[in-house]
């Protein structure tokens, strides 16, 4: 925990002075930017259709966040925006303790701590203290996907229905929770009653959540395809990574002089295939592999807005776990290095894309 907080007040410190520097107030930028609004305007209002069903609508964005935001305030001082704030900080630190916890699972405490200061230092870790749901979602995945290794399906099950209220990624969540627990029912077919009971409830209760929002929204839309058709309109689609592959020709091969920001998004994503070819190396439990493979798979498959692909793989921790365990095995001078490196880079790129960057993270 003491890792993963001086990294994340570092970050928050260079970010501080590079917004004195250019005028900005550092709470405006972490706590009301962007879809941070989007959430608050929910947790004020509720969900509102917009006259014209051509006009991106806030039905894209999953409800657990700030219906946290707004039963939270209500019951405390300061502004929902400070509390959505307070809120992402915590989970945070919910998440770093889950995601250390894995790590210690499988393969000992200081692969464990080192994993949860790799994810505190992600190239866009800025955004695990901002008014986003990358917090909260991390938290109940890595608990979860502990859960999973622990054999307690039934709150493995209820956390991944929790965390598919949270994003639209919760569904790579669902399917690997559901995989893992009627893989693990079929090869303990003479295990106990309750065991197997609590697989197959564990297995049911995983994509509840997010079948249940996407259910709501069609209904509220009035058409079976309601949700695909809201995140049509924000230019989110799946396509099979055709557009994903034509954006990343396009920066590497024919631009110019590209956007550093989706430069680092490129490198994220083929940095991130390459990982999982590391895990799937390391045989890794198979509901890491399903996760973030899964994961890998909506978000390189989204036909959408490529800027914030970076982001919506900050939950996927278990993609570090063969740094973490390089890291393990490394002489000290050489993990002290490469983690103070990560942790410069991760404190400028988050203070670049908030403050110079001219879109969303």
């Amino acid at each position: 925990m003491l890792g993963y907080l001086a990294v994340r007040l570092f970050g928050v410190l260079v970010l501080a002075k590079w917004a004195h520097v250019r005028h900005h107030g550092l709470w405006p930028v972490l706590a009301k930017s962007w879809d941070s609004n989007w959430y608050l305007g929910i947790a004020n209002h509720g969900y509102v259709l917009p006259s014209d069903p051509h006009e991106p609508s806030d039905l894209a964005f999953f409800p657990l966040y700030p219906a946290l935001v707004k039963a939270v305030a209500a019951v405390t001082p300061g502004s929902r925006a400070s509390v959505g704030l307070l809120l992402a900080v915590a989970f945070s630190l919910v998440a770093a303790c889950g995601v250390f916890a894995v790590g210690d699972r499988l393969h000992g405490r200081r692969a464990g701590t080192l994993l949860a200061v790799l994810w505190a230092a992600l190239p866009v870790g800025v955004v695990q203290w901002m008014g986003y749901t990358e917090s909260l979602f991390t938290a109940l995945t890595a608990w979860s996907l502990y859960c999973v290794l622990t054999g307690r399906w039934v709150v493995a099950g209820s956390l991944a229905a929790l965390a598919g209220l949270t994003r639209p990624t919760g569904v790579a969540l669902a399917a690997a929770v559901s995989l893992a627990a009627l893989t693990a029912l079929v090869r303990d077919r003479r295990g106990a009653g309750r065991r197997a009971r609590g697989a197959v409830l564990g297995a049911v209760l995983a994509p509840a959540g997010w079948c249940a929002y996407v259910a709501w929204v069609g209904v509220r839309v009035g058409r079976w395809d309601g949700y695909f058709a809201v995140q049509k309109v924000w230019e989110n689609q799946w396509d099979g990574g055709v557009g994903t592959l034509r954006d990343i020709r396009g920066l590497l091969v024919y631009a110019n002089r590209p956007p550093l920001f989706l430069v680092l998004v490129t490198v994220i994503l083929i940095g991130s295939c390459a990982l999982y070819l590391l895990c799937l190396a390391d045989r890794q439990p198979l509901v890491l592999l399903a996760f973030t493979g899964a994961l890998l798979v909506v978000v390189l498959g989204s036909g959408g807005v490529y800027f914030p692909r970076a982001r919506f793989l900050v939950p996927g921790f278990p993609l570090l776990l063969p740094v973490a365990l390089a890291l393990a095995r490394a002489r000290r001078t050489t993990t002290v290095l490469v983690l103070g490196a990560a942790t410069l880079s991760s404190a400028w790129l988050g203070a670049y894309m908030l403050l110079v960057w001219p879109g969303p993270p």
